[in-house]
């Protein structure tokens, strides 16, 4: 039976929009694989871990046949790539093998039956639902992504809390070290809800989202939150836990305060980060009047010493920071200019940017 006869890119795009989440080794064989349903000239495409499950679909069908098969998503997908751009491509059904043919090149891949494949149970109900431009969620997203914690024993920091409240959607993430902050207004009420979306899937949106003024519609249930845009549903199981009370993390009142040229910042960071080793990115930060002295060295007394004027007349302030930290933030903002708040050499610093005064970011010292 043939399911699939179209254009190579046609068949490419939604496997590559689904195959991300896909993991090369799985307890469960079938969970490499991509469900493939096929009805009249409508195909869709799912996959899912357990966790995280992404659904889309193509007007790509051949013929007005129902069938259903799940095969190996990276097998399908590297086949797909290294055919020709113009190529045209057929999937074919029969014996428990999908035939990708294309030109005179032939494929036979292994199948297995789509009624094992272990979706996702869609919540009945959403009790909050939201929906903005995609690209203001991506740059929400964006804003403090960088700051999750990576397979951390408090598995509620591997996520980030997502927050609506009345007009407001507020993002944050942490790793203990230091905390992102960011908020934007939808311009629409919705319900109260605190819920903690997984690292893996605040990634995948990132990569799927486009920077357009398409919607994406968030709906949030108990433990489930569903993300639909652009012909792509993402179904994800929220982190269950107590996120850390972010307000308090913040800090308020800062007298000592400077701003600084982002690239120039930037730029002496990188520098300096040289001359860290990979077990320590300690760096310290010596502020006075007129001057920023940020300096490194290493087990080999090898030292970088960069000096930046700022306009600062504060306390003179002698602070050590972990380097990646900092590197992390700059390089994720896009604005000329930052604003770095100090209270002393055992306070956590305060950067935020000019032109959004809606973002924080919070990065603890370090002892050097």
């Amino acid at each position: 039976m043939q399911l699939v006869k179209t254009g190579r890119d046609n068949l490419l795009r939604p496997l590559q929009t689904v195959s991300g989440i896909v993991e090369r080794r799985h307890t469960l064989p079938i969970l490499a694989n991509i469900l493939i349903k096929k009805e009249g000239n409508a195909v869709s495409f799912l996959s899912t871990d357990t966790e995280v499950q992404i659904m889309t679909s193509a007007e790509v069908g051949s013929g007005d046949d129902v069938a259903a098969t799940t095969v190996a998503a990276r097998k399908l997908v590297d086949i797909l790539r290294a055919l020709p751009d113009a190529a045209e491509v057929s999937l074919t059904l029969l014996d428990k093998r999908l035939t990708v043919q294309s030109g005179r090149s032939r494929f036979s891949l292994q199948t297995l039956p789509a009624s094992d494949f272990p979706t996702v149970a869609e919540a009945q109900t959403y009790e909050t639902s939201a929906e903005l431009p995609q690209k203001t969620l991506k740059a929400l997203f964006g804003m403090v992504h960088f700051a999750m914690a990576q397979q951390d024993i408090r598995y509620y920091l591997n996520g980030l809390l997502l927050i609506t409240d009345g007009e407001i959607l507020s993002a944050v993430a942490t790793d203990g070290h230091r905390l992102a902050y960011c908020q934007i207004n939808t311009g629409k009420a919705h319900e109260h809800s605190e819920v903690i979306i997984p690292r893996k899937t605040i990634m995948e949106l990132q990569r799927l989202l486009d920077d357009s003024d398409e919607p994406v519609r968030i709906d949030i249930s108990g433990n489930q939150i569903k993300f639909s845009f652009s012909g792509i549903e993402l179904i994800s199981k929220l982190v269950e836990g107590k996120f850390p009370d972010y307000g308090r993390v913040i800090p308020k009142g800062y007298k000592n305060r400077f701003t600084l040229q982002r690239e120039s910042l930037q730029r002496a960071l990188q520098r300096a980060a040289i001359m860290t080793s990979d077990k320590f990115k300690g760096i310290r930060c010596i502020v006075e009047g007129g001057s920023l002295k940020i300096s490194s060295t290493n087990t080999d007394q090898e030292e970088a010493i960069e000096e930046l004027e700022i306009d600062y007349g504060g306390d003179s302030i002698d602070i050590g920071f972990n380097v990646t930290y900092l590197l992390d933030v700059l390089g994720n903002q896009k604005g000329d200019s930052v604003i770095v708040e100090l209270g002393d050499a055992n306070s956590s610093a305060l950067i935020t940017v000019p032109d959004n005064p809606d973002f924080k970011y919070v990065v603890m010292p370090m002892r050097i």
